[in-house]
């Protein structure tokens, strides 16, 4: 019975230590807006709010303050590891049509 209690240890013991990784799966949390390529390359100027909002979405930040200014801003995480960011500013002009806009990239690999 000992011997069989032994052989089973040692069993198990080999069969983790033949695992590579024991850590816990970490779940991809994205956060924001996905800001596509292709939906960048839509924008133009001149374009309404609606217009916009139908390209893009509804704007992570905006404010009633900066009436003329909305931000995206779009992150991939997993665990404590950021693979990526996207921060996509918007300005409007006093017509409230699309004037301008500024893609920043930070993504790591």
């Amino acid at each position: 019975m000992k011997q069989l209690i032994v052989f089973t240890f040692i069993l198990s013991s080999l069969l983790i230590s033949g695992c590579t990784s024991l850590s816990p799966y970490k779940v991809p949390v994205l956060q924001g807006n996905i800001i596509e390529d292709k939906d960048i390359e839509k924008l133009r100027p001149g374009l309404t709010k609606d217009q916009v909002l139908y390209i893009l979405g509804t704007p992570l930040a905006s404010s009633p303050l900066q009436s003329n200014r909305w931000d995206y801003f779009y992150s991939i995480k997993i665990g404590n590891q950021n693979f990526g960011e996207r921060k996509l500013t918007l300005l409007y002009d006093l017509d409230n049509l699309l004037d301008s806009w500024n893609l920043e990239d930070a993504i790591d690999e």
